[in-house]
């Protein structure tokens, strides 16, 4: 039986200007959160807390070096110089869209200009051009981990709501500038991550919390994500005729590990507090249980009738999400606990896992698609899926059928779950190209159909080079259909 997708189903990749492009100093751009991010390969995922947590101090360090020898996301793969040769693989491949961001300090330098800086607009007007000549499709996230370090620095990143103004201001360039090659935008990416990583996400340094009040004023931070998702999605609309915005969340697929009902009630917990991010940029309000739960921790953010009257106003056209594994959950503290996507969960005994630990559960994202689109009923794109590896060079070859086996189990549960009736339109793998990686900066954890002549020290040729998933992707992509 020939498994086909929908016509016009955007196959694509996905990718990060903070992981990809190097040139940190370059045209005028300033420094960003992610350009204090060390190489850190003996890291124990299990124990993710303890390498976001930076400090006052660290930020200073890294501030004042000027190397990129210890900060591998400062050099990226050069996508900066080598976009127009990325591009024409990715288009080699056959994607029908790409998703990428723009760094905010590369448009705004400290973020708080009040026009923005040329070089930086006319990078990214750049690729959009060669994109729109290779017929790829952009889809831009504003704000994926990188915001301007000046404002992290100035007002505790989005603690303040003064970074509302600055956001809005960054976007509004971006939208007008771009407005003829970009029709689909994504606001923040994973904005349930600010309390895993506050630092990465939002410019949260810990030192700088309140005592006695952290988590109050990360709530309030979240806040201001979300009344600044709202704003520009008005504006976006407004500046872009036929645009569509989407949210994107991490989908962490819980699954109780036994059927105690103190399992089952846990894990109902988890998934609920999962949906929370989503709900508010889809229905337009706060869940009432979330604010519930808040209230019996003490916890009261700071909103206003107008900020409501935008959220309601103002949601999201689709969601966007991320897939990389499931986790279970147990009241039992001694469970057999394992890493994921910058979170650690109980162990599930029934699935693989990766190198790094992360469990392989292809049916969990059919059922993350059912669950998704049975709750919001709006359209659905995957925009990160992958699997990190340690690839080998043999002969000039990169032989990868471990890839090709992730991808082609997945690809069948997505086919499934449209066959169902879920309106799927598009699906990016996370990383199509190696690139450095969001938690540890390694080169060595690959994700990409394309492998990047780099090590994790910053060593090689730059040399770009196809994988034996390169030409199934394109095979696939050709067919639009999994066979």
């Amino acid at each position: 039986m020939s498994r086909k997708f929908p016509d016009n189903f955007m196959w694509g990749g996905a990718i990060a200007a903070n992981q990809v492009e190097g040139a940190w100093n370059v045209d005028g751009k300033g420094l960003s959160v992610a350009d204090m991010a060390t190489y850190k390969p003996n890291v124990d995922n299990q124990d993710y807390a303890k390498h976001v947590n930076i400090t006052s101090e660290f930020i200073d360090k890294a501030r004042k070096d000027t190397s990129d020898k210890d900060y591998p996301k400062r050099r990226g793969i050069d996508f900066y110089h080598h976009y127009k040769e990325d591009l024409a693989l990715f288009a080699e491949m056959g994607f029908k869209t790409l998703r990428l961001s723009i760094a905010w300090s590369r448009i705004f330098p400290t973020g708080e200009e009040s026009e923005p800086n040329e070089l930086g607009l006319q990078f990214y007007e750049n690729v959009f051009k060669e994109m729109k000549r290779l017929n790829i499709e952009p889809i831009v996230t504003l704000s994926h981990y990188e915001m301007p370090l000046t404002l992290s620095n100035k007002y505790n990143g989005w603690v303040s709501r003064t970074v509302i103004d600055d956001f809005v201001r960054f976007s509004t360039a971006c939208f007008n500038r771009y407005k003829d090659y970009v029709k689909y935008w994504l606001t923040f990416n994973e904005i349930d991550s600010i309390h895993r990583h506050p630092f990465t996400t939002a410019g949260i340094v810990n030192d700088k919390l309140t005592p006695g009040k952290e988590k109050q004023e990360i709530y309030q931070a979240l806040h201001h994500q979300f009344v600044a998702s709202a704003i520009v999605t008005k504006l976006c609309h407004e500046i872009i005729q036929g645009s569509q915005v989407g949210c994107m969340i991490t989908k962490l697929t819980t699954y109780p590990l036994t059927p105690k009902p103190e399992d089952v009630e846990a894990t109902l917990k988890k998934n609920l507090e999962n949906y929370f991010y989503s709900d508010v940029q889809v229905f337009g309000e706060y869940p009432k249980l979330i604010l519930s739960q808040l209230e019996r921790q003490g916890i009261h953010i700071q909103m206003t009738e107008e900020e409501l009257k935008v959220l309601k106003e103002h949601t999201v056209d689709f969601i966007s999400f991320s897939y990389y594994m499931s986790m279970t959950e147990s009241v039992d503290p001694d469970a057999d606990r394992t890493p994921g996507n910058t979170i650690v969960g109980v162990k599930n005994p029934y699935l693989p896992a990766t190198e790094w630990g992360w469990q392989i559960d292809p049916k969990g994202l059919k059922i993350s698609l059912i669950e998704l689109y049975d709750r919001y009923k709006k359209p659905l794109m995957i925009v990160e899926n992958g699997m990190g590896a340690k690839d080998v060079v043999e002969d000039g070859q990169i032989h990868d059928p471990y890839r090709i086996k992730y991808f082609q189990e997945h690809f069948e549960q997505m086919w499934e779950a449209i066959e169902e009736g879920v309106d799927l339109f598009g699906y990016t793998s996370w990383g199509p190209i190696d690139l450095v990686s969001a938690s540890t900066s390694q080169m060595s954890k690959r994700y990409g159909f394309i492998y990047v002549d780099q090590d994790d020290e910053g060593n090689g040729s730059l040399e770009r080079m196809r994988k034996d998933s390169f030409y199934w992707y394109k095979g696939v992509i050709e067919n639009n259909a999994i066979d």
